[in-house]
């Protein structure tokens, strides 16, 4: 795998858009054809090269391309969107739209990411070793799309309204959660292993929620219906187990009907 190495050199006046920075965009090109690819700032159109000192070259794919990204990357969107395969490694806070849409590779990001992270995500995994803000893994505003693949890690606290319209895919949450989560999902796993606020599982009709600490409150929608024993990640305990929200039309499948469901610890 070839790499290629980007440090950051000049802080963009606004916020600087750079949707280039995928693997798909960098395959086949030598250093100086990737410090001239399009970025934005507003209605700008700037140079790569014009923010970031570039080193190293491309895979001849995306699947052989690694790219390292160095600096405070809080101004910077829409690393690694849409992309296909490869890695990327941010080593530094990244703004809003982290691997949105991506639908293959890895992306770690060592340190914070903004809103929008894994957006409408297809496959792929992003793990980000720091906090997440809101809507972490869903759907596009406007859109009813949310992530539908691949897998989202975060090692500290993520914000509100994560996994919203979400179908498939998995989000794991190392530490606290804000308010709205999977709301609307038709699938999916969502681990939190912190705490919770409220409203968890709101319209959702299929799917699975994990918390291991405490909920503080509980959607009138679901209902208890039993205490199961868990194994999650080598974790063992008893969770009590609540399906909804009821309040929500449910298909049915061999005669079953199917129920979102939101499972919380309650001995380890």
């Amino acid at each position: 795998m070839e790499t290629v190495t980007l440090t950051m050199k000049k802080q963009p006046d606004l916020y600087l858009e750079a949707d280039n920075i995928t693997p798909d965009a960098f395959a086949g090109k030598k250093a100086e054809e990737i410090a001239d690819l399009h970025v934005y700032v507003g209605r700008e159109q700037h140079r790569l090269g014009d923010f970031f000192e570039v080193s190293g070259k491309a895979g001849s794919t995306p699947e052989t391309t690694k790219i390292v990204v160095n600096g405070d990357l809080s101004r910077v969107k829409y690393i690694g969107m849409k992309m296909t395969g490869g890695e990327i490694v941010v080593n530094g806070n990244a703004d809003m739209y982290v691997g949105a849409w991506m639908q293959g590779g890895r992306i770690t990001v060592n340190g914070n990411v903004d809103a929008f992270a894994g957006t409408g995500m297809k496959g792929g995994e992003l793990v980000i070793n720091g906090n997440a803000g809101n809507y972490l893994g869903a759907a596009y505003r406007g859109d009813w799309r949310g992530m539908s693949g691949g897998k989202i890690i975060v090692a500290g606290n993520a914000g509100s309204d994560i996994g919203t319209f979400m179908t498939g895919g998995e989000i794991t949450i190392g530490g606290d959660v804000d308010v709205h989560v999977a709301t609307h999902a038709e699938g999916g796993r969502i681990v939190i292993k912190g705490n919770a606020k409220s409203r968890l599982g709101g319209q959702m009709v299929e799917g699975e929620i994990y918390v291991f600490g405490t909920i503080d409150v509980m959607m009138p929608g679901f209902a208890y219906r039993q205490d199961v024993d868990i194994d999650m990640d080598g974790i063992k305990g008893r969770f009590a187990l609540y399906e909804g929200d009821l309040g929500e039309r449910h298909r049915k499948r061999k005669g079953q009907m199917i129920y979102g469901k939101i499972y919380q610890r309650i001995e380890a």
